[in-house]
């Protein structure tokens, strides 16, 4: 049967439906607990009166936004666009996915332009021997990035808002043709 819509993106097969989702969840979940993480580091660094401690901290806040927060950041980014685009759901066609999609995007920005050159000023300051220039260096990003993927998590999971009005055009020719048949 040719697929009425030429240009559209062909559906995934269940099987590769799978093995993304899976991918997705799982670099989600990652990026979860990797800011959760940041988040248990950059308190300690906050709060601490150890020199040692501290370093040690934003040493390891450096370690993971360098070497594996924007891997797991992207991979999220990309499962999310494929299973968007390959399967019913649409990347336009419900709020819920539209609002992830956003936010995904926007933390991934965050990462890149606010995280990481926050810790890399406290990694600089500490190193060299000074205290923590700035606790929301350290504290903000991880605090805000964490609210944002519990949201996403939530709304994955409850679907709430219903279809975007794309979504609303695109499933009323669907029932016409259904219910003239």
């Amino acid at each position: 049967m040719p697929n009425p819509k030429p240009n559209a993106m062909p559906k995934l097969s269940r099987p590769a439906r799978r093995a993304v989702l899976v991918v997705h969840v799982t670099s989600s979940a990652s990026w979860l607990g990797l800011t959760l993480g940041l988040l248990a580091l950059g308190t300690t660094a906050a709060t601490t009166g150890s020199a040692v401690t501290l370093e040690a901290c934003v040493r390891a806040m450096k370690l993971f936004a360098d070497w594996l927060l924007l891997p797991v950041a992207f991979l999220t980014f990309l499962s999310g666009l494929v299973l968007s685009l390959g399967t019913a759901w649409g990347l336009a066609r419900h709020r819920w996915v539209w609002t992830k999609f956003w936010l995904t995007l926007a933390t991934t920005t965050a990462t890149v332009f606010a995280l990481r050159p926050g810790v890399n000023a406290a990694v600089t300051a500490v190193a060299a021997g000074g205290s923590l220039p700035d606790a929301g260096d350290v504290l903000f990003g991880p605090a805000v990035s964490l609210s944002a993927y519990v949201f996403m998590t939530v709304i994955s999971v409850l679907k709430p808002w219903g279809p975007t009005r794309r979504g609303k055009r695109l499933r009323t020719p669907a029932r016409r043709t259904f219910q003239d048949a």
